[in-house]
C-alpha cells in the first residue's frame, strides 16, 4: 500500500478495443483524479485462459502474475466495463479468475469501485451488477456507489476519444473521491 496520504488505484477495463468507450472513461478516470489519488491503467489482455490443469502442473503464469502483483500493491481498484449479452466480457472474467486464486489471493479486501459506458440507454448497468456480485464473491469490498452508468457514451466522447460530458466528468469525480475515502476508511 501506498503511504496515507495519497491512495494508489489499479485501473482496469474489459474492452481492449482502440475505440471502446470503456478505455476512453478509464483513459478519463487517470486525468480526472482529484488530488491525491493517482489511478493506473493496466492492459493485461495478454493473460492465457484460466485452466486449472495449468495452474496445477506450471503454477501461475507469468502475465497472470504480474496482474495479481499490480492488485496487491494498489490501495484500489477501479474497474470499467462494458456490457457483453447482459454481463461482463470474458477478458475480463477470466482476470478475476486468475486473480482469485489462492494463495495470497489479492481481490480479497481490496477497495473496488466499478462504472462503465454503453452506446445504449443503460450505460452497463447489467454488467456491473454481475460484476459486483463476481467481485463480492472473492472478497472484494465493493463500493455501494456513488455509481457511474454512461448511457449514449457516443455522446459524451470527442471524435478523438476524450470525455467531453462535463456531468459525467464529475460523475467520475465523485466516484474517485468516494473511493479514496473508502479505502481510507477500510484502513481504519
Amino acid at each position: 500500500m501506498s503511504d496515507s496520504s495519497t491512495i494508489k488505484v489499479l485501473g482496469l477495463t474489459g474492452s481492449f478495443r482502440k475505440a471502446s468507450f470503456n478505455r476512453m472513461a478509464l483513459a478519463a478516470a487517470v486525468e480526472l483524479a482529484p488530488e491525491g489519488v493517482v489511478v493506473e491503467a493496466y492492459d493485461y489482455r495478454d493473460i492465457p485462459f484460466y485452466d486449472g490443469d495449468a495452474e496445477a502442473s506450471a503454477g501461475i503464469p507469468a502475465q497472470a502474475a504480474v496482474l495479481r502483483e499490480k492488485i496487491h500493491a494498489a490501495d484500489a481498484l477501479l474497474i470499467v466495463t462494458p456490457e457483453y449479452n447482459a454481463s461482463i466480457p470474458g477478458l475480463l472474467k477470466n482476470a478475476i479468475d486468475w486473480s482469485s486464486r489462492a494463495p495470497q489471493q489479492p481481490l480479497a479486501g481490496k477497495p473496488t469501485a466499478i462504472m462503465g459506458a454503453s452506446p445504449g440507454a443503460l450505460g452497463s448497468i447489467r454488467a456491473q451488477l454481475h460484476l459486483r456480485q463476481i467481485l463480492m464473491n472473492v472478497g472484494a469490498q465493493v463500493m455501494v456507489g456513488p455509481q457511474v452508468l454512461i448511457a449514449a457514451a457516443g455522446q459524451r466522447f470527442s471524435a478523438e476519444g476524450r470525455l467531453t460530458d462535463e456531468g459525467t466528468q464529475q460523475f467520475i469525480r465523485d466516484l474517485l473521491a468516494g473511493l479514496a475515502n473508502w479505502t481510507r476508511q477500510l484502513r481504519k
